[in-house]
Protein backbone atom coordinates (compact mmCIF):
# COMPACT_ATOMS: atom_id res chain seq x y z
CA UNK A 1 0.00 0.00 0.00
CA UNK A 2 1.40 3.50 -0.88
CA UNK A 3 2.16 5.39 2.30
CA UNK A 4 0.38 9.03 2.55
CA UNK A 5 1.38 11.02 5.35
CA UNK A 6 -1.80 13.73 5.55
CA UNK A 7 -2.89 16.09 8.56
CA UNK A 8 -6.34 15.69 9.73
CA UNK A 9 -8.56 18.55 9.48
CA UNK A 10 -8.42 20.98 12.32
CA UNK A 11 -11.44 19.69 13.88
CA UNK A 12 -10.97 16.46 13.75
CA UNK A 13 -6.97 17.43 15.37
CA UNK A 14 -8.78 19.05 18.18
CA UNK A 15 -11.42 16.00 19.11
CA UNK A 16 -7.98 13.90 18.82
CA UNK A 17 -6.29 15.92 21.22
CA UNK A 18 -9.22 16.41 23.92
CA UNK A 19 -9.71 12.33 23.93
CA UNK A 20 -5.68 11.99 23.91
CA UNK A 21 -5.49 12.80 27.85
CA UNK A 22 -2.18 14.93 27.12
CA UNK A 23 1.23 13.49 26.78
CA UNK A 24 3.64 14.10 23.94
CA UNK A 25 3.78 11.30 21.10
CA UNK A 26 6.60 11.28 18.33
CA UNK A 27 4.19 9.52 15.95
CA UNK A 28 1.40 11.24 13.58
CA UNK A 29 -1.79 10.77 12.22
CA UNK A 30 -1.94 8.56 9.21
CA UNK A 31 -3.64 9.56 6.06
CA UNK A 32 -7.69 9.48 5.78
CA UNK A 33 -6.74 8.37 2.22
CA UNK A 34 -4.28 7.29 -0.18
CA UNK A 35 -4.44 10.11 -2.82
CA UNK A 36 -6.47 8.02 -5.09
CA UNK A 37 -6.93 10.65 -8.18
CA UNK A 38 -10.71 9.86 -8.49
CA UNK A 39 -11.21 8.64 -4.95
CA UNK A 40 -8.91 10.56 -3.12
CA UNK A 41 -10.66 9.44 0.33
CA UNK A 42 -10.38 5.37 -0.40
CA UNK A 43 -8.10 3.84 1.60
CA UNK A 44 -6.01 5.11 4.57
CA UNK A 45 -2.54 6.06 5.16
CA UNK A 46 0.19 4.53 7.83
CA UNK A 47 -0.64 1.29 8.04
CA UNK A 48 -1.26 -2.17 5.56
CA UNK A 49 -3.61 -4.51 6.26
CA UNK A 50 -2.94 -8.34 6.23
CA UNK A 51 -5.97 -9.69 7.52
CA UNK A 52 -9.70 -9.57 8.04
CA UNK A 53 -11.35 -11.36 10.53
CA UNK A 54 -15.57 -10.50 9.96
CA UNK A 55 -18.14 -12.33 12.18
CA UNK A 56 -21.51 -10.89 11.31
CA UNK A 57 -25.11 -11.20 12.09
CA UNK A 58 -27.72 -10.29 9.34
CA UNK A 59 -31.58 -9.99 9.75
CA UNK A 60 -33.10 -8.76 6.35
CA UNK A 61 -36.50 -8.60 8.23
CA UNK A 62 -35.75 -6.33 10.48
CA UNK A 63 -35.16 -2.54 10.33
CA UNK A 64 -36.55 -0.39 7.47
CA UNK A 65 -35.68 -1.91 4.65
CA UNK A 66 -31.67 -2.77 4.47
CA UNK A 67 -32.72 -5.31 6.87
CA UNK A 68 -30.04 -4.82 10.59
CA UNK A 69 -26.25 -5.93 10.69
CA UNK A 70 -23.91 -6.19 13.80
CA UNK A 71 -20.40 -6.94 13.35
CA UNK A 72 -16.83 -7.22 15.05
CA UNK A 73 -14.28 -6.87 12.47
CA UNK A 74 -10.73 -8.14 13.79
CA UNK A 75 -8.01 -6.51 11.35
CA UNK A 76 -4.84 -7.39 11.82
CA UNK A 77 -2.31 -4.38 9.77
CA UNK A 78 1.49 -4.31 10.02
CA UNK A 79 2.46 -0.28 10.53
CA UNK A 80 4.56 1.65 7.63
CA UNK A 81 5.26 4.70 10.00
CA UNK A 82 5.22 5.82 13.72
CA UNK A 83 1.25 6.27 14.29
CA UNK A 84 -0.30 8.21 16.79
CA UNK A 85 -3.44 7.84 15.16
CA UNK A 86 -4.75 6.31 11.95
CA UNK A 87 -8.16 5.89 10.00
CA UNK A 88 -10.59 3.66 8.52
CA UNK A 89 -13.37 3.44 5.89
CA UNK A 90 -16.35 2.96 7.29
CA UNK A 91 -19.74 4.78 5.99
CA UNK A 92 -22.80 4.67 8.06
CA UNK A 93 -23.32 2.08 10.62
CA UNK A 94 -23.01 2.99 14.14
CA UNK A 95 -19.48 1.74 16.13
CA UNK A 96 -19.91 0.80 19.51
CA UNK A 97 -16.39 0.00 20.77
CA UNK A 98 -13.01 -0.11 19.34
CA UNK A 99 -9.62 -2.34 20.54
CA UNK A 100 -6.23 -1.71 19.42
CA UNK A 101 -3.93 -5.15 20.93
CA UNK A 102 -6.49 -5.11 23.55
CA UNK A 103 -6.70 -2.05 24.64
CA UNK A 104 -9.74 0.58 24.52
CA UNK A 105 -9.23 3.23 21.86
CA UNK A 106 -10.43 6.58 21.45
CA UNK A 107 -12.24 7.35 17.91
CA UNK A 108 -14.82 9.62 15.74
CA UNK A 109 -16.30 9.53 12.72
CA UNK A 110 -16.35 12.33 9.88
CA UNK A 111 -18.06 10.98 6.86
CA UNK A 112 -16.36 7.65 5.67
CA UNK A 113 -13.45 8.09 7.77
CA UNK A 114 -13.14 6.21 11.32
CA UNK A 115 -10.57 8.10 13.17
CA UNK A 116 -8.74 5.40 15.72
CA UNK A 117 -6.40 6.52 18.71
CA UNK A 118 -4.78 4.09 20.01
CA UNK A 119 -3.76 3.75 23.97
CA UNK A 120 -0.39 3.70 22.93
CA UNK A 121 1.63 5.04 19.58
CA UNK A 122 2.17 2.07 16.86
CA UNK A 123 5.78 2.11 15.80
CA UNK A 124 6.84 1.76 12.32
CA UNK A 125 6.73 -2.40 11.32
CA UNK A 126 4.98 -2.97 14.02
CA UNK A 127 2.42 -5.22 13.39
CA UNK A 128 -0.79 -4.10 15.15
CA UNK A 129 -4.50 -5.73 15.83
CA UNK A 130 -7.52 -3.43 15.76
CA UNK A 131 -11.55 -4.68 17.05
CA UNK A 132 -14.14 -2.73 15.50
CA UNK A 133 -17.41 -3.70 17.22
CA UNK A 134 -20.71 -2.02 15.12
CA UNK A 135 -24.25 -2.78 13.91
CA UNK A 136 -26.58 -0.71 11.90
CA UNK A 137 -29.01 -0.61 8.91
CA UNK A 138 -25.84 -0.82 6.32
CA UNK A 139 -26.38 1.81 3.06
CA UNK A 140 -27.03 1.43 -0.45
CA UNK A 141 -24.12 3.96 -2.48
CA UNK A 142 -24.71 5.56 -5.47
CA UNK A 143 -21.35 6.23 -7.33
CA UNK A 144 -20.47 9.15 -9.20
CA UNK A 145 -21.81 7.31 -12.56
CA UNK A 146 -25.27 7.00 -10.18
CA UNK A 147 -25.08 2.60 -10.23
CA UNK A 148 -25.34 1.63 -7.11
CA UNK A 149 -23.35 -0.79 -4.60
CA UNK A 150 -22.63 -0.99 -0.95
CA UNK A 151 -25.53 -3.41 0.46
CA UNK A 152 -28.28 -3.72 -2.23
CA UNK A 153 -31.05 -5.67 -0.09
CA UNK A 154 -32.81 -7.90 -2.53
CA UNK A 155 -36.20 -9.98 -2.89
CA UNK A 156 -35.25 -12.54 -0.45
CA UNK A 157 -31.90 -11.27 1.23
CA UNK A 158 -29.14 -8.62 0.25
CA UNK A 159 -25.98 -8.58 -1.67
CA UNK A 160 -22.73 -6.47 -1.13
CA UNK A 161 -20.94 -5.39 -4.10
CA UNK A 162 -18.11 -2.95 -3.86
CA UNK A 163 -17.04 -2.24 -6.80
CA UNK A 164 -15.57 0.93 -6.15
CA UNK A 165 -15.60 1.57 -2.35
CA UNK A 166 -19.06 0.13 -1.75
CA UNK A 167 -17.73 -2.73 0.72
CA UNK A 168 -17.22 0.00 3.54
CA UNK A 169 -20.88 0.33 3.90
CA UNK A 170 -20.59 -2.66 5.81
CA UNK A 171 -17.32 -3.01 7.65
CA UNK A 172 -14.05 -1.15 8.45
CA UNK A 173 -10.89 -1.30 6.84
CA UNK A 174 -8.76 0.41 4.11
CA UNK A 175 -10.84 0.47 1.12
CA UNK A 176 -8.90 0.70 -2.10
CA UNK A 177 -7.21 -1.85 -4.59
CA UNK A 178 -3.85 -0.88 -3.34
CA UNK A 179 -4.29 -2.65 0.10
CA UNK A 180 -5.00 -6.29 -0.37
CA UNK A 181 -5.66 -8.74 2.43
CA UNK A 182 -6.73 -12.46 3.42
CA UNK A 183 -10.38 -12.97 4.87
CA UNK A 184 -12.34 -14.68 7.45
CA UNK A 185 -16.27 -14.03 7.26
CA UNK A 186 -19.13 -15.34 9.38
CA UNK A 187 -21.90 -14.39 9.19
CA UNK A 188 -25.23 -15.44 10.71
CA UNK A 189 -28.60 -15.05 9.17
CA UNK A 190 -32.14 -17.06 9.84
CA UNK A 191 -32.34 -20.70 9.41
CA UNK A 192 -33.69 -21.36 5.34
CA UNK A 193 -31.61 -18.80 4.25
CA UNK A 194 -28.07 -18.83 2.65
CA UNK A 195 -24.74 -17.50 3.10
CA UNK A 196 -22.28 -17.05 -0.18
CA UNK A 197 -18.94 -15.35 -0.29
CA UNK A 198 -15.26 -15.59 -1.57
CA UNK A 199 -12.64 -18.10 -1.26
CA UNK A 200 -14.06 -21.65 0.64
CA UNK A 201 -16.89 -22.45 2.25
CA UNK A 202 -15.13 -23.88 5.41
CA UNK A 203 -17.88 -24.66 8.01
CA UNK A 204 -22.22 -24.29 8.31
CA UNK A 205 -24.16 -24.85 11.14
CA UNK A 206 -27.71 -24.19 12.47
CA UNK A 207 -28.53 -23.61 16.44
CA UNK A 208 -31.62 -22.34 17.43
CA UNK A 209 -33.20 -21.30 14.22
CA UNK A 210 -29.70 -19.57 12.76
CA UNK A 211 -27.49 -21.02 10.55
CA UNK A 212 -23.54 -19.60 10.59
CA UNK A 213 -21.86 -19.98 7.41
CA UNK A 214 -17.91 -19.72 7.31
CA UNK A 215 -15.64 -18.69 4.60
CA UNK A 216 -11.96 -18.15 3.99
CA UNK A 217 -10.46 -16.57 1.46
CA UNK A 218 -6.22 -17.43 1.66
CA UNK A 219 -5.33 -15.42 -1.55
CA UNK A 220 -5.12 -12.26 -0.99
CA UNK A 221 -7.96 -9.90 -2.13
CA UNK A 222 -9.12 -6.32 -2.81
CA UNK A 223 -12.00 -5.29 -0.89
CA UNK A 224 -13.96 -4.14 -3.89
CA UNK A 225 -14.12 -7.66 -4.88
CA UNK A 226 -15.34 -8.93 -1.26
CA UNK A 227 -19.14 -9.76 -1.71
CA UNK A 228 -20.99 -11.54 0.74
CA UNK A 229 -24.89 -12.47 -0.71
CA UNK A 230 -27.53 -13.46 1.39
CA UNK A 231 -30.75 -15.28 0.40
CA UNK A 232 -32.22 -18.66 -0.94
CA UNK A 233 -29.65 -20.54 -3.32
CA UNK A 234 -29.25 -23.72 -5.03
CA UNK A 235 -25.65 -24.87 -4.63
CA UNK A 236 -23.62 -27.36 -6.49
CA UNK A 237 -19.75 -28.13 -5.67
CA UNK A 238 -17.91 -29.84 -8.49
CA UNK A 239 -14.37 -30.12 -9.60
CA UNK A 240 -12.49 -29.34 -12.83
CA UNK A 241 -10.04 -32.05 -14.81
CA UNK A 242 -7.43 -30.65 -12.48
CA UNK A 243 -8.83 -30.71 -9.13
CA UNK A 244 -9.89 -26.71 -9.11
CA UNK A 245 -12.81 -26.73 -7.05
CA UNK A 246 -15.71 -25.22 -8.52
CA UNK A 247 -18.98 -24.03 -6.34
CA UNK A 248 -22.17 -22.24 -7.56
CA UNK A 249 -24.67 -20.59 -5.62
CA UNK A 250 -27.99 -19.62 -7.50
CA UNK A 251 -31.34 -17.86 -7.24
CA UNK A 252 -33.95 -20.97 -7.36
CA UNK A 253 -35.77 -18.40 -10.11
CA UNK A 254 -32.69 -18.88 -12.15
CA UNK A 255 -31.93 -22.30 -12.25
CA UNK A 256 -33.18 -23.40 -14.99
CA UNK A 257 -31.79 -20.46 -17.43
CA UNK A 258 -28.72 -20.79 -15.65
CA UNK A 259 -28.14 -24.68 -15.68
CA UNK A 260 -26.50 -24.56 -19.21
CA UNK A 261 -23.86 -21.46 -19.19
CA UNK A 262 -22.72 -22.85 -15.75
CA UNK A 263 -21.96 -26.50 -16.83
CA UNK A 264 -19.31 -24.49 -19.35
CA UNK A 265 -17.48 -22.75 -16.55
CA UNK A 266 -14.76 -25.87 -16.58
CA UNK A 267 -14.47 -25.60 -19.86
CA UNK A 268 -13.99 -21.51 -19.65
CA UNK A 269 -11.20 -22.20 -17.28
CA UNK A 270 -9.62 -24.61 -19.47
CA UNK A 271 -9.61 -22.10 -21.49
CA UNK A 272 -8.50 -19.07 -19.44
CA UNK A 273 -5.38 -21.19 -18.00
CA UNK A 274 -4.08 -22.03 -22.04
CA UNK A 275 -4.95 -18.18 -22.97
CA UNK A 276 -3.90 -16.18 -19.40
CA UNK A 277 -1.87 -18.57 -17.70
CA UNK A 278 -2.23 -20.43 -14.35
CA UNK A 279 -5.54 -19.99 -12.60
CA UNK A 280 -4.18 -17.15 -9.59
CA UNK A 281 -6.69 -18.92 -6.87
CA UNK A 282 -7.96 -21.55 -5.20
CA UNK A 283 -12.08 -22.16 -6.41
CA UNK A 284 -14.28 -20.44 -8.94
CA UNK A 285 -17.66 -20.88 -9.91
CA UNK A 286 -20.34 -18.08 -10.06
CA UNK A 287 -23.53 -16.43 -7.74
CA UNK A 288 -27.16 -15.93 -9.77
CA UNK A 289 -29.18 -13.56 -8.23
CA UNK A 290 -32.28 -12.62 -9.32
CA UNK A 291 -32.92 -10.24 -13.01
CA UNK A 292 -33.93 -7.12 -10.59
CA UNK A 293 -31.82 -7.56 -7.32
CA UNK A 294 -28.89 -5.58 -8.96
CA UNK A 295 -28.01 -3.41 -12.24
CA UNK A 296 -25.06 -5.23 -13.21
CA UNK A 297 -22.68 -7.92 -12.80
CA UNK A 298 -18.99 -7.67 -10.88
CA UNK A 299 -16.13 -10.16 -10.92
CA UNK A 300 -16.07 -11.04 -7.68
CA UNK A 301 -13.31 -13.13 -6.22
CA UNK A 302 -13.39 -16.38 -6.74
CA UNK A 303 -17.12 -16.12 -8.04
CA UNK A 304 -18.38 -13.88 -10.14
CA UNK A 305 -21.74 -12.18 -9.33
CA UNK A 306 -24.91 -11.78 -11.59
CA UNK A 307 -27.85 -10.65 -11.46
CA UNK A 308 -29.57 -12.64 -13.72
CA UNK A 309 -28.64 -15.83 -15.84
CA UNK A 310 -25.76 -15.12 -17.47
CA UNK A 311 -24.96 -15.47 -21.52
CA UNK A 312 -21.24 -16.90 -21.84
CA UNK A 313 -19.35 -14.30 -23.57
CA UNK A 314 -20.63 -12.45 -20.20
CA UNK A 315 -19.60 -15.51 -17.74
CA UNK A 316 -16.04 -15.20 -19.61
CA UNK A 317 -15.92 -11.29 -19.20
CA UNK A 318 -15.96 -11.91 -15.44
CA UNK A 319 -14.17 -15.05 -15.16
CA UNK A 320 -11.29 -13.50 -16.79
CA UNK A 321 -11.31 -10.74 -14.15
CA UNK A 322 -10.05 -13.16 -12.36
CA UNK A 323 -6.70 -12.98 -13.80
CA UNK A 324 -7.14 -9.51 -14.98
CA UNK A 325 -8.66 -7.11 -12.26
CA UNK A 326 -8.61 -9.61 -9.14
CA UNK A 327 -4.91 -10.81 -9.45
CA UNK A 328 -3.46 -8.26 -11.10
CA UNK A 329 -5.58 -5.34 -10.11
CA UNK A 330 -5.18 -1.45 -10.73
CA UNK A 331 -2.62 0.51 -8.65
CA UNK A 332 -5.52 3.32 -8.79
CA UNK A 333 -8.70 3.39 -10.52
CA UNK A 334 -7.34 5.42 -13.50
CA UNK A 335 -6.33 2.08 -14.68
CA UNK A 336 -9.49 0.77 -14.81
CA UNK A 337 -8.96 0.10 -18.34
CA UNK A 338 -6.01 -2.50 -17.43
CA UNK A 339 -9.46 -4.47 -15.81
CA UNK A 340 -11.98 -4.08 -18.52
CA UNK A 341 -9.64 -3.71 -21.46
CA UNK A 342 -8.42 -7.32 -20.57
CA UNK A 343 -11.72 -9.08 -20.20
CA UNK A 344 -13.38 -7.48 -22.94
CA UNK A 345 -10.27 -8.70 -25.24
CA UNK A 346 -11.07 -12.30 -23.87
CA UNK A 347 -14.45 -12.02 -24.83
CA UNK A 348 -13.16 -10.94 -28.60
CA UNK A 349 -10.42 -14.20 -27.90
CA UNK A 350 -13.68 -16.25 -26.99
CA UNK A 351 -15.50 -15.67 -29.86
CA UNK A 352 -12.30 -16.09 -32.39
CA UNK A 353 -12.14 -19.69 -30.80
CA UNK A 354 -15.69 -20.92 -30.56
CA UNK A 355 -16.60 -19.54 -34.64
CA UNK A 356 -17.64 -15.99 -33.83
CA UNK A 357 -16.57 -12.91 -35.05
CA UNK A 358 -12.70 -12.99 -35.33
CA UNK A 359 -10.78 -10.21 -32.73
CA UNK A 360 -10.12 -8.12 -36.27
CA UNK A 361 -13.81 -8.04 -36.86
CA UNK A 362 -14.55 -6.73 -33.70
CA UNK A 363 -11.93 -4.30 -34.15
CA UNK A 364 -12.87 -3.11 -37.36
CA UNK A 365 -16.67 -3.08 -37.03
CA UNK A 366 -15.58 -0.85 -33.63
CA UNK A 367 -13.57 1.08 -35.58
CA UNK A 368 -15.94 1.42 -38.71
CA UNK A 369 -18.55 2.74 -36.32
CA UNK A 370 -21.13 -0.78 -37.05
CA UNK A 371 -20.22 -2.31 -33.96
CA UNK A 372 -23.32 -1.34 -32.45
CA UNK A 373 -26.79 -0.77 -33.93
CA UNK A 374 -27.13 2.61 -31.80
CA UNK A 375 -24.82 5.55 -33.32
CA UNK A 376 -24.38 7.31 -30.24
CA UNK A 377 -22.89 3.79 -28.54
CA UNK A 378 -21.00 4.08 -31.21
CA UNK A 379 -19.45 7.27 -31.19
CA UNK A 380 -18.92 7.22 -27.43
CA UNK A 381 -15.46 5.15 -28.02
CA UNK A 382 -13.72 7.79 -28.96
CA UNK A 383 -15.45 9.81 -26.49
CA UNK A 384 -12.27 10.03 -24.12
CA UNK A 385 -8.81 7.54 -23.97
CA UNK A 386 -8.91 4.84 -21.99
CA UNK A 387 -6.06 5.54 -19.51
CA UNK A 388 -7.28 8.81 -18.65
CA UNK A 389 -11.05 8.96 -18.01
CA UNK A 390 -12.28 12.57 -17.56
CA UNK A 391 -13.32 11.87 -13.56
CA UNK A 392 -15.18 9.14 -11.64
CA UNK A 393 -18.00 9.07 -13.15
CA UNK A 394 -16.61 7.99 -16.19
CA UNK A 395 -14.13 4.80 -15.00
CA UNK A 396 -16.92 2.54 -16.93
CA UNK A 397 -17.68 3.88 -19.48
CA UNK A 398 -17.23 1.93 -23.22
CA UNK A 399 -13.92 3.67 -24.38
CA UNK A 400 -12.48 2.23 -20.39
CA UNK A 401 -13.74 -1.50 -22.38
CA UNK A 402 -13.81 -1.30 -25.81
CA UNK A 403 -10.91 1.07 -26.68
CA UNK A 404 -9.31 -0.94 -23.84
CA UNK A 405 -9.80 -3.74 -25.75
CA UNK A 406 -8.84 -2.06 -29.35
CA UNK A 407 -5.06 -0.60 -27.73
CA UNK A 408 -4.54 -4.83 -26.71
CA UNK A 409 -5.54 -5.63 -30.54
CA UNK A 410 -2.89 -3.20 -31.79
CA UNK A 411 -0.57 -4.69 -29.55
CA UNK A 412 -1.33 -8.17 -31.10
CA UNK A 413 -1.11 -6.75 -34.80
CA UNK A 414 2.82 -5.47 -33.88
CA UNK A 415 4.13 -8.42 -31.79
CA UNK A 416 2.08 -11.13 -33.52
CA UNK A 417 0.12 -13.85 -32.11
CA UNK A 418 2.37 -16.43 -30.44
CA UNK A 419 4.30 -13.17 -28.48
CA UNK A 420 1.00 -11.93 -27.92
CA UNK A 421 -0.76 -14.75 -25.75
CA UNK A 422 2.75 -15.22 -23.93
CA UNK A 423 2.24 -11.19 -23.21
CA UNK A 424 -1.03 -11.89 -21.91
CA UNK A 425 0.01 -14.81 -19.36
CA UNK A 426 3.41 -13.19 -18.97
CA UNK A 427 1.47 -10.16 -17.47
CA UNK A 428 -0.67 -12.01 -15.84
CA UNK A 429 2.43 -13.76 -13.95
CA UNK A 430 4.72 -10.71 -13.10
CA UNK A 431 2.08 -9.22 -10.83
CA UNK A 432 0.22 -11.78 -9.47
CA UNK A 433 -1.90 -11.08 -6.63
CA UNK A 434 -0.46 -7.50 -7.01
CA UNK A 435 -1.28 -4.13 -8.72
CA UNK A 436 -0.15 -2.63 -11.63
CA UNK A 437 -0.62 0.62 -13.35
CA UNK A 438 -0.60 1.85 -16.87
CA UNK A 439 3.13 2.75 -16.48
CA UNK A 440 3.85 -0.74 -15.56
CA UNK A 441 2.06 -2.36 -18.48
CA UNK A 442 3.81 -0.29 -21.25
CA UNK A 443 6.95 -0.74 -19.70
CA UNK A 444 6.12 -4.53 -18.88
CA UNK A 445 5.14 -4.73 -23.57
CA UNK A 446 8.32 -2.89 -24.28
CA UNK A 447 10.52 -5.24 -22.34
CA UNK A 448 8.99 -8.08 -23.78
CA UNK A 449 9.14 -7.00 -27.75
CA UNK A 450 12.20 -4.98 -27.81
CA UNK A 451 12.65 -4.71 -31.70
CA UNK A 452 8.75 -3.13 -31.55
CA UNK A 453 8.04 0.50 -31.60
CA UNK A 454 4.66 1.37 -29.59
CA UNK A 455 5.29 4.92 -29.94
CA UNK A 456 2.25 4.97 -32.30
CA UNK A 457 0.09 3.30 -29.97
CA UNK A 458 0.56 4.82 -26.64
CA UNK A 459 0.35 8.22 -28.55
CA UNK A 460 -2.73 7.53 -30.43
CA UNK A 461 -4.77 4.71 -28.94
CA UNK A 462 -3.93 4.41 -25.66
CA UNK A 463 -3.40 8.30 -24.16
CA UNK A 464 -5.16 10.15 -27.50
CA UNK A 465 -8.50 11.93 -28.33
CA UNK A 466 -10.77 11.52 -29.79
CA UNK A 467 -10.51 8.57 -33.02
CA UNK A 468 -7.39 7.78 -34.59
CA UNK A 469 -6.77 8.60 -38.61
CA UNK A 470 -6.13 5.20 -39.27
CA UNK A 471 -7.32 1.74 -37.93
Amino acid sequence: MRTTRLLLTAATALTLAACSGGGAVDGGPGGPGVRDPYFPKAGNGGYDIGHYDLTLAYDPSAGTGAGHLTGTAVITARATEDLSAFNLDLKGLDVAKVEVEGRDARFNRAGQELTVRPAEELNDGETFRVTVRYSGEPETITDPDDSEEGWLPTADGAVGLGEPTGSMAWFPGSHHPSDKATYDLAMTVPEGLGVVSNGELRDERTRDGRTTFAWHTAEPLASHVVTVAVGEWETARSTTADGLSVYTAVDPTQADASRKVLKRIPEIMEWGQENFGPYPFSSTGAIVDRDEDAGYALETQNRPYFPGAPDTVLLVHELAHQWYGNSVSPKTWRDMWLNEGFATYAEWLWEEDHGGDTAQESFDALYDGTYYDDEDANASIWAFPPADPPDAAHISDSPVYQRGAMVLHKIRETVGDEAFRDLLSGWAAAHRHGNADTGDFTAFVEKSAPDEDFTGIWKDWLRGDGRPDSP
